[in-house]
Order: C-alpha cells, then sequence, then structure tokens
C-alpha cells in the first residue's frame, strides 16, 4: 500500500464553493459494498435507504471562530489557526507569519496578548493568552474554512451542523451538513433512533499525508467521547438486528476507537464509555468493529480520509466510484454532496 494508490484527479470546477440551499438538497449517492450496486439520489431521500432499528450516530462538535489575527511589536501580521485547546488560557495553534520563536509576544486588536510557549515543528504552536480567549473569539474570530473553500458564507452558522452543541473543533464534521432538522424529525417518527457522540476536529483535518508508505504517517491525536446513553443505544440496537450508521467519519473514528477500548470483537461484546485522545488511523486492513455503515463527503486525494473510506468499502470500489461521481457531476469536498455507504 502506498499513499499514491489513493490519488487521483479533480479539477478545481468540482470542488464546492458553497453549500446547497436547502442542505438537504444536495446529491447522495448511495454505494452498497455487498453488491456493488449504486443509486443517485438526493439526500432528502435517506429515510429511503435506513431502517426502523437503525442508529444514526452524529457528532456535537461545534466549530469555533478558529482564525484570528495578530501583530508583532513590530507591526508585523500574523494569522492563527487555533486547534486545540490544552487548558485554561494555553492552546495549541498553526501560526502563518515569520520568526515566531519561543518567547515571541503578540496582541489580538488590543484586547488581549499572547506568547508563543513551545515550539511543535512546521507552523505547529503552543500559545497561551494573557486571560482566557473563549469571551472574546465572538469579537476577533473567523470562522475557519478550508482553504479550497475560496467564497465567504453569509451566514457562519452554514458551516454548522443544526445538532452542533459544544464548541470545540477548528473544522466542521461535514457529512451532518446535509441534515436538516425536518429531515431528522422525519427519521425518527418512522424509527430510525439518533445518538451523539463527540469528537472535536483538529489539525489532522488541514495535515495530508506526505509520506509514501501511509503507514508511516502519524495521525494526530483528537479529544473524543462517546457517554453512557450512546453506549446503551448502540449495545441495544446491535442485540435486537439494527444498524450502527455512523455519519462522517469523525463519528466513524470516535466509534472504532471506543470500539478498541472496550475490546470488542463480536456482536455480544458491550461497549462501555469512553472519553479521551485517539490517534487511531483507519486504513485499508483494518478490522471494523462497530460500525455497519456510514454517511460521508467526497475526500481530498492522498488523505487519510480517503483511506478510512477505503478500508471501509475498498479502494478500488471508491476510486470508481469517484470518478463516476464526476460524470455525474457530483460536489466534492466541505460543501459537497454525500455518499451513503451500506
Amino acid at each position: 500500500m502506498k499513499t499514491i494508490d489513493f490519488d487521483y484527479e479533480l479539477p478545481q470546477e468540482f470542488i464546492a464553493q458553497v453549500p446547497t440551499e436547502p442542505r438537504d438538497h444536495s446529491k447522495l449517492l448511495i454505494l452498497e459494498r455487498s453488491t456493488g450496486l449504486i443509486q443517485h439520489q438526493h439526500f432528502f431521500d435517506l429515510d429511503r435507504f435506513v431502517s426502523p432499528g437503525d442508529l444514526l450516530i452524529v457528532n456535537r462538535t461545534r466549530v469555533i471562530p478558529a482564525r484570528i489575527y495578530a501583530k508583532k511589536k513590530t507591526g508585523g501580521k500574523v494569522e492563527i489557526l487555533l486547534l486545540h485547546k490544552e487548558s485554561g488560557s494555553t492552546w495549541k495553534a498553526l501560526v502563518g507569519g515569520k520568526g515566531l520563536r519561543i518567547g515571541t509576544r503578540l496582541q489580538v486588536d488590543d484586547l488581549i496578548e499572547l506568547e508563543v510557549t513551545a515550539d511543535l515543528g512546521g507552523s505547529q504552536r503552543t500559545i497561551e493568552f494573557s486571560q482566557p480567549i473563549e469571551p472574546f473569539l465572538s469579537q476577533i474570530g473567523h470562522m475557519p474554512l478550508p482553504p479550497y473553500i475560496h467564497t465567504d458564507i453569509n451566514d457562519p452558522e452554514r458551516y454548522q451542523t443544526v445538532y452542533a452543541r459544544e464548541p470545540g473543533s477548528a473544522a466542521a464534521p461535514t457529512a451532518g451538513l446535509h441534515f436538516t432538522r425536518e429531515l431528522m424529525g422525519r427519521l425518527t417518527e418512522q424509527g430510525i433512533h439518533l445518538a451523539e457522540i463527540l469528537l472535536h476536529v483538529g489539525l489532522d483535518t488541514f495535515a495530508p499525508v506526505t509520506e509514501d508508505n501511509p503507514e508511516e504517517h502519524r495521525i494526530h491525536s483528537e479529544w473524543c467521547e462517546v457517554q453512557l446513553e450512546t453506549c446503551q443505544k448502540i449495545n441495544l440496537v446491535r442485540r435486537t438486528g439494527g444498524r450502527v450508521i455512523a455519519v462522517g467519519t469523525t463519528s466513524v473514528r470516535t466509534l472504532e476507537a471506543a470500539a478498541i477500548n472496550s475490546r470488542i470483537n463480536k456482536k455480544t461484546d458491550p461497549l462501555t464509555p469512553f472519553s479521551g485522545n485517539t490517534e487511531l488511523f483507519i486504513h485499508p486492513g483494518y478490522d471494523f468493529r462497530l460500525v455497519d455503515a456510514m454517511i460521508t463527503n467526497f475526500h481530498l486525494p492522498k488523505s487519510t480520509l480517503i483511506m478510512l473510506v477505503s478500508a471501509f468499502a475498498g479502494r478500488e470500489r471508491i476510486l470508481n466510484t469517484y470518478e463516476l461521481a464526476k460524470t455525474q457531476n457530483y460536489r466534492f469536498y466541505s460543501f459537497g454532496d454525500a455518499m451513503l455507504i451500506l
């Protein structure tokens, strides 16, 4: 297995710059793993492909306005992307600017100061604010849209899921952007259950695989949590023959990390609560313990995310499906269309 095995060509016109309106009018490609059958639908058709007794797992994380701009004492501008709160006023961040050594002090809009306290290599730094930054983010922060999106969005809520509640992510769990409250209500009325996990999306969303051998890639840790109520719902649906359907790769990663922590090897093994950092890197060869189906978007070439979906559905099948999606004018990446892999 080589990183180049997960490459494909994608002309710029396929990269969605704005979200579909309404949310659930995005396209939905249905891929059945057992037969290879592909169907082309819309996301509002999702209720036709899930069944009473199935359980949808969503990530309740909320994107914070994590991009801020600071100045050096010399007047030089610095861009900072907050990635993960370490503790109190200390954050791990990506920084854009020269000479940002340990001890460098910066000013943000005459409101708050920060100091670089550790150099983590490349553009990563640990920074400490003079006081907690959260109360100031609504004034000084900007929504951290991915670098391949060049169009501003008028409504920042459009880069949040409708069920986002707990602030902490540097990027949205984008498979969930297709859901509307109306669609979720219709699903629950049909007997499809919902449960939540939490994973704060961090650095690895921005870190491509650069090693020739993906197994040499060091995936960065992200904090996640599966609470008791969700474990109980998962254990029940597994006992009663329903499917665990992960909404997004963040839900997949969290569920599988929790399953490993619970030492799940067969259907009767119970899932127990889990909270902590995960460095789980899912690529072909991985044995899924918990996830029966997933909803996901179309991912970047040579990314850890396309490797994850390839582990679930097969590399050749995923790449062939992506080529077919281009012929059908599907939209790719964060604001793009969705897949349901069964």
